[in-house]
């Protein structure tokens, strides 16, 4: 009997910590944001991003920052679960997106 409980109490926090896997971090917005936009201006410096793309990456990095700025006037400074995971798959593709106009042959002024 006690093996048995004792399966299930480990099952039971095994699925907790796969779960908590899914959802970003607290306060890890601020950090990834200051990243990106990092990785933006050492594309323009180094003349991998043109000002066209470097335009639309800055207003799709604004746009998330209203987002989460709007969020979290909603719950009192904070964001909730869902609204994080929102967030982080917004960063994810606007990272991807930073990546792919670094790599794609076009070149801006350096």
């Amino acid at each position: 009997m006690s093996k048995s409980l004792l399966l299930a109490l480990a099952c039971g926090l095994l699925s907790i910590g796969l779960s908590a896997q899914d959802a970003p971090k607290p306060g890890t917005y601020d950090k990834r944001a200051e990243n990106q936009q990092d990785r933006i201006a050492q594309g323009v410096k180094s003349g991998q991003l043109t000002p066209g793309e470097t335009a639309r990456l800055e207003r799709k990095e604004n746009k998330i920052r209203q987002q989460v700025k709007k969020d979290r006037a909603a719950n009192g400074g904070r964001m909730t679960a869902a609204e994080r995971k929102q967030v982080n798959k917004e960063q994810n593709h606007l990272s991807k997106r930073i990546y792919k106009d670094k790599h794609n042959g076009k070149t801006g002024p350096k």
